[in-house]
């Protein structure tokens, strides 16, 4: 009995020996990366803070859908008809993109204005899809540039495209 605790504090006492330097190694390895990562000093770095700062474009597009879908009557007196339409717009840079999230509320009104105006003749064909998705396009492109001046609304997509006649 006396050799086994004898052998178990020795167990005990390697183990904290040998295990607590380790620890106490991973834990400043740790620490000093997570320093690093949280603050890039290079040079490459500094330049493209600038770039994002300035608003430049970096070459990759942002797409933005335009949530919840729109559902709205159209085609005038008689039988209801009914368009469904997901949409997503594709901007250029970061300040497009916040222009068309601040502007949303007037932007779904104009757009639910523009289907909702739609004969049932104008959205029958692919031309007229097409026209009515250039039409959105440029509603959009008013917008954002009437309130806020800027540009880099770059195209408009139609994710889904539902009429129920």
């Amino acid at each position: 009995m006396r050799l086994c605790l004898r052998a178990a504090a020795y167990e005990e006492k390697r183990f904290t020996v040998t295990f607590l330097p380790r620890r106490r190694v991973l834990f400043a390895l740790l620490l000093s990366v997570s320093f690093c990562a949280g603050y890039p000093v290079s040079p490459a770095y500094a330049q493209e803070e600038a770039e994002e700062a300035a608003g430049q474009d970096r070459g990759r597009p942002i797409y933005i859908p335009l949530k919840p879908p729109f559902v709205v009557n159209y085609g005038g007196k008689g039988r209801l008809r009914y368009l469904r339409a997901e949409l997503s717009v594709r901007v250029g840079n970061i300040s497009a993109a916040n222009s068309i999230r601040h502007h949303m509320p007037f932007i779904r009104n104009n757009l639910v204005l523009l289907f909702s105006r739609q004969k049932e003749e104008d959205i029958d064909t692919q031309e007229g899809k097409e026209m009515l998705r250039l039409a959105a396009l440029e509603e959009i492109r008013s917008i954002v540039e009437a309130e806020d001046g800027g540009e880099g609304i770059i195209d408009l997509y139609f994710n889904n495209f539902v009429i129920q006649k």
